[in-house]
């Protein structure tokens, strides 16, 4: 998948519904939610440093993943996740 000004990450609910499948994705081969929040976590940390946000949501995480540490960025990761899963079931 390309990352890197796909249009996907250029509308917010887009991203949102990428970001759904691919946790449904790891549900459905078993993962657990500790190495979904872990591959998140690395995911997010690989966004944060090379991609520049397409919206203000993406930006306003951006900011919050560059100010947080581990602790506070794993919980952000478990938020996004939380957010998202509560999507798919509406």
């Amino acid at each position: 998948m390309e990352i890197n000004k796909s249009e996907t990450f250029s509308h917010w609910e887009n991203w949102k519904g990428t970001l759904a499948k691919a946790v449904s994705l790891a549900e459905m081969v078993g993962m657990s939610d500790k190495t979904v929040e872990k591959i998140g976590v690395q995911i997010g940390s690989i966004l944060a440093a090379a991609i520049d946000p397409e919206n203000r949501e993406q930006r306003l995480l951006q900011e919050l993943w560059k100010v947080g540490d581990d602790k506070e960025r794993a919980v952000l990761t478990r938020m996004l996740i939380k957010m998202i899963q509560t999507d798919i079931q509406h």
